[in-house]
């Protein structure tokens, strides 16, 4: 054991590589440039960003007096668009040239309310006119509606949920309005 092995990895002494150093073949471990899976670095900002301040804090696009209020034009969830940028959680983007899409993953059941079911048992004994009551029924809406927005490089997503079943044609108009903004 007094012998210690020379290391299989270090290149020969022909080679270039002395022994204890790295040499043009040695073995290295890890990455050497990212590749595909790996994480890549985020892209350059747009070329056309001027509601960005100096400090990199979204600035207003309509001052006072000029009758765009500074608010927001839109909200979706935790997407606003305000004048010409789409601020969200993950950084803003420029409105324009934007990509929308919305998707439904909501469902609607109609089932018979448990009020009726007891209805229906208790007054069964009077001629099997509580059997009127089970054609009560009553619609749920559960699940939620998914919008995206890509633009500038970045992309982002939220959940709204579904409080109805109208919930989803409403989100579709605001949805096309913004697509009608990113013009």
């Amino acid at each position: 054991m007094s012998e210690q092995q020379p290391n299989p990895y270090a290149s020969d002494p022909g080679q270039g590589g002395q022994p204890g150093q790295p040499g043009e073949g040695d073995y290295r471990w890890g990455p050497g440039e990212a590749s595909y899976g790996y994480p890549q670095p985020y892209p350059a900002a747009a070329a056309y960003q001027p509601t960005i301040g100096g400090a990199g804090f979204p600035v207003p696009a309509y001052g006072p007096g000029t009758g765009g209020g500074g608010g927001a034009m839109l909200s979706l969830g935790d997407i606003s668009v305000v004048g010409d940028q789409i601020i969200t959680p993950s950084g803003s983007m420029p409105l324009q040239g934007s990509m929308w899409n919305a998707t439904d993953f909501s469902r609607t059941e109609e089932k018979i309310p448990t009020h009726a079911i007891v209805l229906a048992v208790v007054f069964a004994v009077f001629c099997l006119l509580g059997l009127l009551f089970l054609l009560m029924k009553e619609k749920v809406t559960t699940g939620y509606i998914q919008v995206t927005v890509t633009s500038g490089g970045r992309h982002h997503s939220t959940m709204i949920p579904a409080a109805n079943a109208h919930a989803y044609p409403w989100v579709m108009n605001q949805v096309n309005y913004a697509r009608s903004l990113s013009f």
